[in-house]
């Protein structure tokens, strides 16, 4: 294996730094309130610095919730093309894994109470976030309805339905209580039951790919707020 050349491990290692930081800040002073100077002392970094790896808050903003669609999307290119029901199981739990962490869900707030008086900040959130996971998600959809896995008239309604079934119950209640402790076993009941409901309502071999499914386990994670 050709080992990566310090210099550009050093840049990995910093990126990696920075999106950490900036989700932190982000997180705490919301899109209006974060600032390049906050994130640059998060990161424990020199603001020109900073700026060498980010243009502005808007690029850093945009490349942070990129790096979460690509975790939440992971399971669809790791996996073998014939194994659907073990890739939508591994994507459930990535996404759960991911919006129930409570950096995001901190965000998702701050970004709720800012619309009304700066509506771009929701524009932005929602073109760098969700609009690009449903875009990935559609993608994977598509794809299982042309190999004969699915079937489905609107990828973006189909889409849609399979991320609100697992999840849309549980982050609603943690977005709007703050304290709330959702335990991974009633995360679980909402995820596979999504699940089993998308794949009665698509699958077009229902009864074979919810018995895969029921052969199927929550991985365990530290990210969910336990």
């Amino acid at each position: 294996m050709t080992q990566m050349p310090r210099r550009q491990l050093n840049r990995l290692m910093n990126e990696k730094r920075i999106l950490t930081a900036a989700l932190k800040v982000f997180s705490e002073s919301g899109y209006s309130g974060a600032s390049m100077d906050a994130v640059a002392v998060a990161a424990g970094l020199s603001k020109p610095t900073l700026y060498q790896y980010f243009d502005s808050k808007e690029q850093l903003f945009a490349t942070m919730m990129l790096q979460k669609r690509d975790d939440m999307l992971l399971p669809f290119r790791e996996a073998g093309a014939g194994d659907m029901v073990a890739q939508l199981h591994r994507f459930a739990w990535a996404y759960a894994d991911t919006v129930m962490q409570p950096d995001l869900l901190s965000l998702a707030r701050l970004t709720i109470g800012e619309v009304q008086r700066f509506p771009e900040i929701g524009r932005a959130y929602q073109a760098a976030g969700p609009d690009q996971v449903l875009k990935g998600l559609m993608d994977y959809l598509t794809a299982q309805r042309g190999a004969g896995r699915l079937s489905f008239d609107d990828a973006e309604l189909a889409a849609e339905d399979l991320w609100g079934l697992i999840l849309s119950a549980p982050r609603t209640q943690a977005l709007y209580k703050p304290d709330l402790v959702i335990p991974r076993d009633a995360l679980a009941r909402y995820v596979h039951n999504g699940l089993r409901v998308f794949l009665r309502a698509y699958s077009t071999n229902p009864a074979t790919d919810l018995a895969a499914l029921n052969g199927l386990h929550a991985p365990v994670s530290q990210q969910v707020n336990q």
